[in-house]
């Protein structure tokens, strides 16, 4: 399979139908990249042209534990994932958003997104930038942070942003994507309750999640697409409902399409970057940006 750089094109313009494939995973990685690629067809037929799968999707959300040998589960890029989902993306003339656990080199991981256009190309990766270390959430054990910085991939259909969970809630993530020229941020994602909290803050944290995606639309102007797992992971004790509630917002923030939070689904959406002109016609957030004020944002504390 090629590795190489897609040209920018001149057209960008164009109505674009985005594919998002919410699932829940086995311990089977197989069975796993199966059911991914069933998700992907599916949203082919129903008319996708850029489809993205949920953070991970090869395995359950391992992240919930601290072990070694789950180091196992990693793959090289190009590799196995990536070799039959390219061989679909040319079958299915679609670009697909693939995020990995990627072993780049003996003891050197990160949590990557590939990007896999219409002929089949890997056309890029993101390494996930932000790595959390909360309970349930060891990312950190496993992950070198991103050292490619944040990115657009021009594919067939659109010029696109890849982000992945845990970016979701930094927005000048969000604004450096956006000022490259994407029409969409995808955010393949893995984030669910604890089951200790979900009665007290569960409807909350959703609504704080769904929120700061919105805002991200709202401020940059973009389509934000974020793709979330659902099912329960784990033991009663130490395991996690994943919320599901993969959803896309339009440039004004009003979501457009949401699934459920305990099903699988397959969503497809529009996105016209029109739409994006009269938003920002409308609210001139970019005209108006003070960049020579923003500086101090680059210290890590200004008290």
């Amino acid at each position: 399979m090629a590795i190489h750089t897609v040209a920018p094109r001149a057209q960008r313009d164009s109505a674009f139908k985005i594919g998002l494939v919410q699932m829940s995973c086995s311990t089977d990685p197989e069975a796993n990249l199966q059911k991914a690629v069933k998700g992907i067809r599916d949203a082919a037929a129903k008319g996708a042209e850029i489809v993205c799968l949920q953070e991970l999707f090869r395995s359950q959300y391992f992240c919930r534990e601290e072990n070694a040998e789950l180091f196992n589960l990693a793959e090289t890029i190009p590799g196995p994932s990536t070799e039959a989902l390219s061989a679909v993306a040319k079958d299915l003339q679609v670009s697909i958003v693939a995020s990995l656990f990627e072993k780049r080199a003996q003891g050197l991981y990160h949590n990557t997104a590939a990007v896999l256009d219409a002929d089949g190309s890997l056309i890029g990766l993101y390494r996930k930038m932000h790595i959390p270390d909360d309970p349930l959430y060891y990312e950190k054990f496993y992950f070198t942070p991103g050292d490619l910085g944040f990115q657009n991939f021009e594919t067939k259909y659109s010029r696109i942003g890849v982000l992945v969970c845990w970016d979701q809630w930094y927005p000048e993530g969000a604004r450096i994507t956006s000022l490259q020229g994407a029409n969409v941020l995808f955010y393949p994602t893995a984030i669910g309750w604890h089951p200790s909290e979900k009665e007290q803050y569960g409807e909350a944290q959703l609504d704080a999640w769904r929120t700061i995606q919105r805002a991200h639309s709202i401020a940059n102007g973009v389509f934000v697409a974020a793709v979330n797992r659902t099912g329960f992971e784990g033991t009663p004790e130490s395991g996690l409902e994943f919320w599901g509630n993969s959803f896309v917002s339009d440039p004004f923030g009003r979501v457009i399409a949401r699934a459920p939070a305990n099903e699988e689904q397959v969503l497809v959406v529009e996105c016209d970057p029109k739409q994006m002109d009269e938003v920002r016609r409308n609210w001139p957030f970019l005209r108006d940006r003070r960049i020579d004020a923003y500086s101090p944002i680059t210290n890590r504390w200004l008290a």
